[in-house]
């Protein structure tokens, strides 16, 4: 495939290249139509723009890079292209844009650096060197005066914007102006102020770094602030775990929510705040906790409270515990050492028979007891008022 491409820097050369463009438009076409009779691909109209001159191709590449080579067009790593030399040529016309890199020194302050680049506007220049603009930041862009030490090239100089405090009808922020005035800042700001605003400096206050400005409005007002809000806690009662134990599942998120005051302002300091409305917007996430409640041993008290909690970790209802407690108190009195005297071999708060079926630490670890106690009751009787019924008719269970 051959070829075609010509440079147009003059009227004349563009004239004959529009009679070109046509000619080579009726080019494609054939082309298109024998690629089609021939299925081996079709030829692509390429106009590429490279520092003021437009060169045409006509070419069977498959890639803007592959096409740009063809045509005999050399680019820097440094230098942008658009579309990108990997985009795919799928199209039967395409316009090509070389941006090259060239020198500009970037001065920001006292910090005054030379780089390489092919970006075209201040703030995409500044950018790309890591400089971080606020929108109230200014850049100017000129031609580069010291040449001796900087070279031929272009200068971005970065005017900062005055860094001030400021709080306005409630909300304070630190805000930037180029204005050299408290006045003029908020003209630029375009805050206007009504008749029971007040600020909280003269106007003709000369804006410098730090410079805290307040402005606000005296009587009543609404605001709205964002708010915390409180996380719940869940915990899991772990009965192979000691006392002491605890293991966060899920660490738990703070929500927020959106709440609208009306306040009262007298001379410039709010005297009271009344919550007029209230809405979540971003629920908070319950906290999840394993805590450990197993011990050695216990007085009676400690082991009816613990069997308590237990109970209700178990999945019975509250309305469960009047009988669990008469239950057990009948058999032990809630002591995890009481044995049957009279040689029946029962043992502990719920007296298994025999005690060593409760498991390791039957003989003095309430928790063991209770937890076997539980899970017996619930296999035989569904509830601790079930065992109770059959106790209160049979005097066992």
């Amino acid at each position: 495939m051959r070829l075609f491409f010509f440079r147009t820097p003059t009227i004349l050369g563009t004239v004959l290249a529009g009679l070109a463009i046509v000619l080579i438009g009726a080019f494609l076409v054939s082309q298109h139509a024998q690629a089609d009779d021939n299925n081996d691909g079709s030829a692509t109209l390429v106009t590429i723009h490279d520092r003021g001159v437009e060169t045409v191709v006509v070419s069977q590449a498959k890639t803007i890079g592959d096409a740009l080579t063809e045509a005999g067009v050399t680019v820097a790593k440094q230098d942008s292209i658009e579309p990108s030399l990997d985009e795919k040529l799928v199209a039967s016309e395409y316009q090509v844009n070389i941006y090259r890199s060239r020198p500009v020194v970037v001065v920001d302050g006292a910090t005054r650096q030379k780089v390489m680049t092919p970006y075209q506007t201040a703030d995409q220049i500044a950018s790309s060197v890591g400089i971080s603009l606020y929108p109230e930041d200014m850049t100017t862009m000129t031609r580069n005066n010291n040449i001796t030490a900087d070279g031929p090239g272009l200068e971005v100089s970065i005017t900062r914007a005055t860094p001030f405090q400021f709080t306005l009808y409630g909300t304070q922020t630190e805000a930037r102006t180029q204005a050299k005035t408290v006045g003029d800042m908020l003209k630029d700001k375009k805050i206007v102020l009504e008749k029971d605003d007040r600020v909280s400096v003269a106007v003709e206050t000369p804006i410098t770094a730090g410079l805290q400005v307040r402005v606000w409005r005296e009587g009543k007002q609404t605001i709205t602030v964002d708010e915390p809000v409180a996380f719940g806690v869940e915990q899991t009662l772990d009965a192979n775990q000691f006392i002491g134990y605890k293991d966060v599942k899920v660490a738990g998120k703070t929500g927020t929510e959106s709440v609208t005051y009306e306040t009262v302002i007298q001379d410039g300091q709010e005297v009271s705040r009344t919550k007029i409305a209230g809405v979540v917007t971003v629920q908070p996430e319950t906290r999840v906790e394993v805590v450990g409640i197993k011990k050695k041993s216990g007085s009676p008290a400690e082991n009816r409270i613990l069997g308590h909690q237990m109970m209700l970790s178990a999945g019975f209802g509250e309305d469960q515990w009047t009988c669990l407690d008469q239950l057990w108190t009948h058999e032990s009195g809630w002591d995890q050492f009481k044995s049957n005297y009279a040689g029946s071999g029962a043992y502990g708060i719920p007296q298994a028979l025999p005690g060593s079926k409760m498991g390791p630490g039957w003989q003095d670890d309430a928790v063991v007891q209770i937890n076997w106690g539980l899970g017996y009751i619930k296999g035989r009787y569904g509830n601790p008022c079930g065992a109770l019924a059959k106790l209160r008719s049979s005097n066992w269970y």
